[in-house]
C-alpha cells in the first residue's frame, strides 16, 4: 500500500513536472537564430554581442583557403563569417554587421595544438557543433580537437578554449583582418598580460577613415613560454590570383618584450591536461591601452565565463521584451524576434567605462558625463526606418543618438553622413542626418538642442560644394534643382532625390520652429525631382549639362549591380517613386492614380523590385495612399515577407544594412509602417501575428504599452476588413504617431 502510494506521487509528481515544462512560456531570446543572414550577402553573423555593444566576438572563416566554398580571399569581403564557408582561422573582434564593404574584423585570436605554426593556411581548421544565440557562440574545432566558446560584455570579450592533452597555443594574429591595414604593436606586461593596437579603417576604401583599436588580452593560466612573430612577405611573379602570398614567419622568442610593424602577432604556448580549459579576455577602447585595461577590469572583475554569458543572455531578452508577440507560426516568431536583435546591434556605444571617447575627425579625447556616446551610423540606411523604430521603443537611446550627431557637429562643424568610430567615411549619398533628427523631434522627443541642430542641417544645405563635404554637386542643385550627369555612370539622381527627402524634413522642423522663409525655400527645392519626370517613359530620367534627357535611356539598366546612369545600386524602377514626401505629386505627373498605381504595380509584377536596395523598400506601402488601392499593400507586404524572409541562413534579401532590412520586416509584421522619413506619420498593414503587444515609454508617450489585436476570418487572411482604435472605428490607412501612442489598442479585422 505504501510502495503503491509512494509511485503514485512520484507520477504525478513526473506529470506536473512534465506539464509544467510543456506550458512554461519561450521567452524571446530563445527564439533568435543568429545564423539568419549569414549568408545570400546578408553579411550578419552569429558572433556573441551585447545589445548596442562596442565588442563583438564572431567567428572568422573568410580567410584565404581553397577549403572554402565562397571565399579565398577575406579582404574580398565585408563579413568574418559566412555560414556555407568551413575554414576557420579565429575569433575577430569588433565587427560589423549586415554592411557591404569590409571594415574591422581583426585582432584574431586562435586556439591550436601540436607544434607551433603561426600561418593561418596550415593552422586553420575545419568545425563541427556550431551553437549560437544571443550573446554567446561556440564550436569544435576538428584540425586541433578543442572545443571552443565565446561570450561579451558591452566593451570586452571572454573566450574559453577547452584543449586536449599535450601541447596547445593561443595565437593572437595582428596582421591580417578584413582589410589591409596589417601595422600593429603588442607588448607583455605581465606573464598573462598584453596590450597593443592595431590599426583599423579605410571603410569602402576611404583611406583617410583609418584609426588604431586599442586593446588589453589577459589569460588565466602562465604559459610554459610566449613569443612573437613576423611575416617576411614574399611575392614571386608566379603568384596565385586570389591568394595573398604566403611568405615565411620569423619568430621571436620571450626576451623582446615587444614587437610593432606590419603582419605581427604574439603566440602562447602551454603544456595542458586533457579537457584542461584556458581563457582568455580582452578589452578593448578606441582612446587608449589604459582605458581598454580600466574596460576589462570595470566590466569582468569577480566574474567568469557564464556569469558573463547569462548577463549577456538576461540583457539580450530584457530588450527583446520589448515587443511580445502571440500568434503566428514559430519561423515567423523567430523572424521577427531575429529581425528585432539585428536592429539592436548598431549603432553602438563608443565611450569607454570613464566616460572618455574619441572626438569626431579629430584626435582629440572628450568626456561623456550622461548618457551614452554613440558610433557607427549607416545613415543612408537607418535613416529610412531603424531610427524610427528606436524611437518608438528605446527613446532613451535614440535621444542619445541624437545628442550624438549634434556633439559630432560641435567638433567637426557637420553632422554626420556615415561615421565610423570617431571618423567621417561620407559612403553613400544624401544629407541623412536631417531627417532623422527631424522625425525625432516632430514625434516629441525631446533633451536636445534643437536649434544648434538646425543651424547644422541649414549650413549642410546651403555651404557651397567646395566648402561642403556633405552635399556634392550641392551649387547645381541649390541653382536649377536638380544635379546633372556628368559621367556616364555617376549617381545624379540618387544625389538629388536624397537631398529633396532631407529639405523636405528641414521645412517641416523650419515651419515648426518659426522659421517660415526658411520652410518654404526648402519645400520648394524638395519638389525638385520634377525636373527628372519624363512623360515618354512615365518615370524619372537622368538629366545632362545641357539640360536634356540622357540617351539612349534604359530603365533596367543598373540591375543586378551593373553600373548605371545616375542612378547608385539600382536603376530607374528602384528609384522613380522614391518621393515619399510628394506622392500625390508624382501621381499627377503620372497622368493620375490610375496610371500611377498601374506603374507601381508593374514594378512588382515584372520583378522590378529589388528588396536590398533601400530606395524602393517603401514602395508597397505607397498604394494605400490611393482609397481603394490599401488592399495592395496587404497583400504584398505579407508575399515580400514570405518570399525574402526565412528561418535559415539564406533568410535575408541581401546586406542588412546594420539593420534596416530587419526594421522593414519588424515593421511590416506588427501592422505599420514610417514611409515617408522625417513625417510623424506611418502606414497601415495588416500584422502577421494575432496579438502584439509594444512596451512603451510612459514617461516619453503617456501609455506604457500599445496592443495590437488582429482577428482573421481565416488563417490566410491578409485584407483589412475594418480597424478600430481604442473602440472607434478606424478609417484611415495612415496614423500620426500621436495618435498609435495613445491608441491603447489597435484592432484590425482581417478577411
Amino acid at each position: 500500500m505504501k510502495r503503491n502510494l509512494i509511485l503514485a506521487l512520484c507520477m504525478a509528481c513526473s506529470l506536473g513536472t512534465m506539464k509544467a515544462a510543456q506550458t512554461q512560456k519561450v521567452e524571446p531570446v530563445d527564439l533568435v537564430n543568429t545564423f539568419i543572414g549569414t549568408s545570400n550577402f546578408g553579411t550578419t553573423n552569429p558572433g556573441a554581442i551585447c545589445s548596442n555593444g562596442l565588442m563583438s566576438v564572431v567567428p572568422f572563416n573568410v580567410m584565404g583557403s581553397n577549403e572554402n566554398k565562397y571565399d579565398k580571399d577575406s579582404r574580398w569581403w565585408s563579413t568574418p563569417y559566412e555560414y556555407h564557408n568551413i575554414f576557420f582561422t579565429g575569433y575577430s573582434h569588433v565587427n560589423l554587421s549586415g554592411v557591404g564593404c569590409p571594415d574591422m574584423g581583426s585582432l584574431l585570436l586562435m586556439p591550436t595544438t601540436g607544434k607551433l605554426n603561426v600561418d593561418f593556411h596550415d593552422y586553420g581548421s575545419r568545425y563541427k557543433d556550431e551553437v549560437a544565440r544571443p550573446g554567446y557562440y561556440s564550436n569544435f574545432l576538428l584540425k586541433h580537437g578543442v572545443k571552443t566558446e565565446v561570450t561579451a560584455t558591452l566593451r570586452t570579450a571572454c573566450e574559453r578554449f577547452t584543449f586536449p592533452k599535450g601541447e596547445s597555443h593561443i595565437l593572437l594574429n595582428l596582421g591580417e583582418g578584413l582589410t589591409k591595414e596589417s601595422g600593429a604593436m603588442v607588448k607583455q606586461v605581465s606573464p598573462t598580460e598584453y596590450e597593443g593596437f592595431k590599426l583599423q579603417g579605410a571603410f569602402c576604401y576611404y583611406a583617410q577613415a583609418v584609426f588604431p583599436i586599442y586593446f588589453v588580452m589577459r589569460v588565466n593560466k602562465v604559459p610554459e613560454s610566449m613569443g612573437y612573430w613576423k611575416k617576411q612577405r614574399e611575392r614571386p611573379d608566379n603568384q596565385a590570383e586570389w591568394f595573398p602570398d604566403r611568405g615565411t614567419f620569423k619568430l621571436y622568442t620571450a626576451y623582446q618584450k615587444e614587437i610593432a610593424g606590419d603582419d605581427i602577432g604574439v603566440y602562447l604556448n602551454f603544456n595542458t591536461k586533457e579537457n584542461e580549459v584556458v581563457e582568455v579576455q580582452i578589452g578593448v577602447s578606441f582612446v587608449s591601452i589604459a582605458n581598454a585595461r580600466e574596460n576589462l577590469n570595470a566590466e569582468q572583475k569577480g566574474k567568469d565565463f557564464n556569469d558573463i554569458a547569462q548577463e549577456a543572455r538576461q540583457k539580450w531578452n530584457t530588450d527583446l521584451k520589448q515587443i511580445e508577440v502571440e500568434g503566428g507560426t514559430k519561423d515567423e516568431q523567430t523572424i521577427f524576434y531575429t529581425a528585432l536583435y539585428h536592429t539592436l546591434i548598431h549603432p553602438n556605444i563608443l565611450q569607454d567605462v570613464n566616460g572618455d571617447y574619441p572626438a569626431m575627425e579629430s584626435n582629440k579625447v572628450l568626456k561623456q558625463h550622461e548618457g551614452n556616446r554613440y558610433t557607427v551610423f549607416s545613415l543612408w540606411d537607418t535613416y529610412r526606418n531603424l531610427h524610427q523604430l528606436m524611437t518608438l521603443l528605446y527613446p532613451n537611446r535614440q535621444r542619445d543618438m541624437v545628442k550624438t550627431m549634434i556633439s559630432m557637429y560641435d567638433e567637426c562643424g557637420w553632422l554626420p553622413k556615415w561615421e565610423l568610430y570617431g571618423r567621417e567615411t561620407y559612403t553613400m549619398e544624401g544629407d541623412p542626418s536631417i531627417p532623422v533628427i527631424v522625425d525625432c523631434w516632430l514625434k516629441g522627443l525631446r533633451g536636445y538642442d534643437i536649434n544648434k541642430a538646425y543651424t547644422a542641417m541649414k549650413k549642410g544645405a546651403t555651404t557651397d560644394e567646395k566648402h561642403n563635404p556633405l552635399r556634392p554637386d550641392n551649387n547645381e542643385y541649390m541653382a536649377k534643382g536638380y544635379i546633372s550627369l556628368r559621367d556616364s555612370f555617376d549617381n545624379s539622381v540618387s544625389h538629388a532625390l536624397e537631398y529633396y527627402v532631407a529639405d523636405n524634413a528641414l521645412s517641416r522642423l523650419a515651419k515648426a520652429l518659426g522659421h517660415k522663409e526658411d520652410a518654404k525655400l526648402f519645400y520648394k527645392r524638395s519638389l525638385g525631382y520634377r525636373n527628372y519626370f519624363s512623360k515618354e517613359f512615365n518615370m524619372l530620367r537622368p538629366i545632362t549639362p545641357n539640360g536634356k534627357f540622357y540617351k539612349p535611356f534604359n530603365p533596367l539598366q543598373g540591375a543586378n549591380w551593373e553600373p548605371s546612369p545616375g542612378f547608385h545600386e539600382g536603376n530607374a524602377w528602384n528609384y522613380t517613386f522614391y518621393v515619399p514626401h510628394d506622392i500625390y505629386g508624382l501621381a499627377k505627373l503620372m497622368g493620375g492614380k490610375e496610371r500611377f498605381i498601374s506603374q507601381l504595380q508593374s514594378v512588382f509584377d515584372r520583378g522590378n523590385y529589388d528588396p536590398t536596395n533601400e530606395p524602393n523598400i517603401a514602395y508597397p506601402y505607397l498604394f494605400s495612399y490611393f482609397k481603394g488601392e490599401e488592399w495592395r499593400t496587404q497583400v504584398l507586404t505579407h508575399k515580400l515577407l514570405k518570399a525574402y524572409f526565412k528561418n535559415n541562413p539564406e533568410g535575408l534579401p541581401g546586406n542588412d544594412d546594420t539593420g534596416t532590412m530587419s526594421a522593414w520586416a519588424i515593421f511590416s509584421m506588427i501592422g505599420f509602417y514610417p514611409d515617408c522619413p522625417g513625417e510623424p506619420a506611418y502606414t497601415l498593414t495588416s500584422p502577421v501575428f494575432d496579438k502584439i503587444t509594444l512596451h512603451l515609454d510612459s514617461k516619453q508617450w503617456g501609455k506604457d504599452k500599445l496592443v495590437i489585436e488582429t482577428k482573421r476570418s481565416n488563417p490566410n487572411a491578409v485584407r483589412i476588413e475594418k480597424m478600430e482604435v481604442d473602440g472607434k472605428p478606424w478609417h484611415n490607412y495612415r496614423i500620426s504617431h500621436s495618435d498609435l501612442v495613445k491608441a491603447g489598442v489597435l484592432k484590425f479585422t482581417l478577411k
